[in-house]
């Protein structure tokens, strides 16, 4: 602990312990917020998605009286019909003010026209552009698409017809997915808020170790001491890293806490997020924080104020999730190419994990050296450029 780096390491941790408003940005925002902000909204969308498919739903409808085999079959779907005396003018004047969310309207000649066997026609008025009620005006929609059929196959029974010549192919749908796997559909965006919690630990103490030393004038007395600099700028980088490490303990912990509150198997799903899987990502991930802390103090270093340096590293925490917005657009599977790529192949082990596939060693293998061996280019590409007196500049 007496070394040179080390020393250099706890001074850089201190200074910015100090900077409690920093600290709290650093600690809190990105690791703790992001995570607990994500959790609240997937339950809060899981809850309202369970209340919406079971509970009562109202619905006025304009003629019902011509209906009333309609109307009994969409009550017994959960949606009440509430009479309402207008024509059609009446009906959409009354969505686009905003006076009912939806109508459905029965116009004259209905009843005539299921007597006698014809297409029986209603329009369902109701505004698209309501997002708050598109998911309920859909549910409508269903229902109504259901009694239709079901009449269609009434009229072929009564006309002596099997309602089966209407279906020349049944496809009987075998999933084999796992509970933990399909909640993957809900948690892909977990490895992109555990990168970016990486990144912000890190961000502020990658400025102030460079271009905030350059702004105060102590870089120049630090680099005067007799310690070879590559000690001193392992010394920045290790507190660097050490402030991600932390960052990222903390995010997994608010993960592991707050997604226990979402009612999973309420969906049939179940979440993998265990004290065994957060150990494990944390381990997938500490090689992507060498290579963050080492990409973020390269950038910085070149940079002259603070101002600047956060100007330019608020586009650099974009680059590592580029490869994950691929990856959900494209369907890319791990394979050993992947498996090459910082923050992909940390993203693609994450969701493994999170699904409880086995993971491969060989790929796990790769990407920890080759994000590691990238990590460490990028610090000894930082330890170069220190060993410049134009770095003083």
């Amino acid at each position: 602990m007496n070394s040179p780096l080390w020393i250099v390491a706890a001074k850089e941790v201190l200074e910015n312990i100090r900077d409690r408003r920093t600290v709290l940005t650093a600690l809190l925002f990105g690791p703790l917020f992001g995570p607990v902000l994500f959790a609240g909204m997937l339950g809060f969308s899981v809850d309202r998605a369970l209340d919406d498919d079971t509970s009562v739903l109202t619905l006025h409808a304009a003629g019902a009286g011509q209906a009333p085999n309609l109307s009994a079959f969409l009550t017994a779907q959960g949606i009440e019909i509430q009479p309402l005396e207008t024509d059609l003018a009446g009906a959409r004047a009354a969505v686009a003010n905003g006076e009912r969310e939806r109508i459905l309207f029965i116009p004259g000649g209905y009843a005539e026209a299921v007597r006698s066997g014809r297409i029986a026609r209603v329009q369902l008025v109701a505004d698209s552009s309501d997002q708050t009620g598109n998911r309920d005006t859909d549910r409508v929609r269903r229902a109504l698409t259901a009694y239709g059929n079901r009449t269609g196959l009434l009229r072929l029974q009564a006309r002596g017809v099997d309602p089966a010549i209407l279906q020349p192919l049944a496809v009987d749908e075998i999933d084999i997915s796992t509970p933990a796997g399909r909640s993957v559909l809900l948690l892909g965006m977990v490895s992109y808020f555990l990168l970016f919690a990486v990144l912000m630990g890190g961000f502020y103490l990658a400025i102030d170790t460079t271009a905030g030393e350059r702004e105060r004038h102590s870089l120049e007395p630090l680099l005067g001491l007799p310690v070879p600099r590559w000690q001193i700028v392992g010394g920045k980088i290790l507190a660097t890293w050490l402030f991600m490490m932390l960052s990222l303990i903390i995010a997994l912990a608010a993960f592991a806490v707050s997604l226990q509150l979402v009612p999973f198997e309420e969906l049939g799903m179940r979440s993998n997020f265990g004290f065994g899987v957060a150990v494990s990502i944390f381990l997938a991930l500490t090689p992507f924080a060498v290579f963050a802390a080492g990409l973020l103090t390269l950038v910085a270093s070149f940079t002259r104020s603070y101002r600047e340096a956060q100007s330019y590293l608020t586009v650099v925490l974009l680059v590592p999730t580029v490869p994950i917005i691929f990856a959900n657009f494209s369907g890319v599977r791990p394979d050993l190419l992947t498996m090459a790529v910082p923050s992909l192949s940390q993203h693609l082990l994450i969701t493994q994990l999170l699904k409880a596939e086995p993971l491969s060693a060989l790929q796990a293998t790769i990407s920890g050296v080759v994000t590691t061996g990238l990590g460490l280019v990028l610090i000894w590409l930082v330890a170069r450029l220190y060993r410049r007196e134009s770095i003083l500049g």
